[in-house]
């Protein structure tokens, strides 16, 4: 695998960029939780969001890479989930009102999955009637 690996480094690095910005507000003396605090809040939400969408996009692209899936797809399906996570992820962790941010990266992340899992249920039928 070439392809996948790139892509889960990128975004792991914005990951962490996410992670350091929840930290670093937490040192304002909010230790757990937002403590009712809207930045921290929104800085959690855009975090979370992110760890809630990107391994199973990963996974899922790691699946379509081993299965053989067009280098050219591939790298669609990467690039298009860089761009929406840097949307969204900006848009919740960095500014206070970011609509185009969180409407459309969340529109383009939903896209990636849904072809995502297109493709890997095709892969999948694929597959079973090869056996």
């Amino acid at each position: 695998m070439v392809v996948t690996p790139l892509y889960a480094g990128v975004l792991a690095l914005f990951f962490l960029v996410l992670s350091l910005r929840v930290i670093q507000y937490r040192q304002r003396g909010i230790p757990l939780g937002d403590g009712g605090d809207p930045k921290m809040l929104r800085l959690i939400r855009g975090h979370a969001n992110f760890a809630e969408y990107v391994p199973l996009i990963l996974l899922m692209m790691g699946f379509l890479e081993v299965g053989h899936t067009s280098i050219y797809v591939l790298h669609a399906l990467g690039i298009a989930l860089i761009v929406s996570r840097f949307l969204h992820g900006y848009a919740l962790s960095f500014t206070d009102r970011f609509r185009f941010g969180r409407v459309w990266g969340a529109g383009l992340t939903f896209t990636v999955l849904g072809v995502c899992c297109v493709l890997c249920l095709l892969q999948g039928f694929k597959g079973m009637a090869v056996t």
